[in-house]
């Protein structure tokens, strides 16, 4: 009887389930090792595994069943399942059997009484992969961030170096300026030197006129004077000298 109730509910359950992918279509709709990789982010890989009862079956079974059989479905399933083996006799039990639940039964003892510890110890060594996987990943981000940090200081000179060519040209645009202005400072002192050079001919010739003419005049004089009219301006003088002694004489 639970044979027949298996059978008659595992085509609803199968119909349930969702269609399988064929081959074909996998192929067609995700090709394998054909496509560009990305270079997201993977999510982390789950530090546990999901749920389970029993120690074997996944929680997410007895959810898929909830809906349409209700709490006791998948026990039920399981049970119809042995019972259909068994009375079809696709599962013999023979001496297989016993020594598989010996060995069932020796494996739980070890997973309850070693488990915890050998958990303890695979965390442990985990606990140290992952200190030394992060402490190589915290000199790793040390390192990128100082190689930041200087290619932030390289390009901040870069921006800096503008300033620095604007206060180059700025410099040569006085330099120029200053030789600019000192050879026309040159140039002015050299047409002055001529210029002075000039006037000073122009003066020396005049002063030479001057002595010429004044040297003609006297001559012209002294030869324009007989002896007669010298002999009288000599007297001439000579009274005038007397006449002045006489005075200051007085005077004094």
């Amino acid at each position: 009887m639970l044979s027949r109730l298996v059978l008659r509910a595992a085509p609803a359950a199968l119909r349930s389930l969702p269609p399988p992918v064929a081959v074909g279509v996998l192929h067609a709709t995700r090709p394998l090792h054909t496509s560009k990789q990305h270079l997201a982010p993977l999510p982390p890989l789950p530090e546990k595994g999901g749920e389970v009862r029993h120690g074997l079956i996944p929680e997410e079974f007895f959810q898929f069943l909830y809906p349409k059989t209700g709490v006791t479905g998948p026990y039920m399933l399981g049970t119809g399942l042995i019972l259909y083996f068994l009375s079809k006799e696709i599962y013999v039990v023979n001496h297989e059997t016993v020594a598989a639940a010996c060995i069932l039964s020796v494996l739980i003892y070890g997973i309850k009484r070693f488990g915890p510890d050998v958990a303890a110890f695979a965390d442990k060594l985990n606990e140290e992969k992952l200190a030394r996987a992060q402490a190589v990943k915290n000199e790793s981000i040390e390192g990128l961030e100082a190689a930041i940090e200087q290619e932030k200081k390289e390009q901040w000179r870069v921006e800096g170096r503008s300033y620095l060519f604007d206060a180059k040209r700025n410099n040569i645009a006085m330099l120029l300026e200053a030789n600019y202005r000192e050879r026309l400072l040159t140039v002015y002192n050299e047409v002055k030197k001529r210029l002075d050079y000039q006037v000073a001919m122009q003066n020396l010739k005049r002063q030479k006129e001057q002595d010429h003419m004044i040297q003609w005049v006297e001559k012209s004089v002294v030869q324009s004077i007989t002896p007669q009219q010298q002999k009288e301006s000599i007297a001439k003088c000579i009274l005038d000298l007397k006449a002045l002694s006489k005075t200051a004489q007085a005077t004094a």
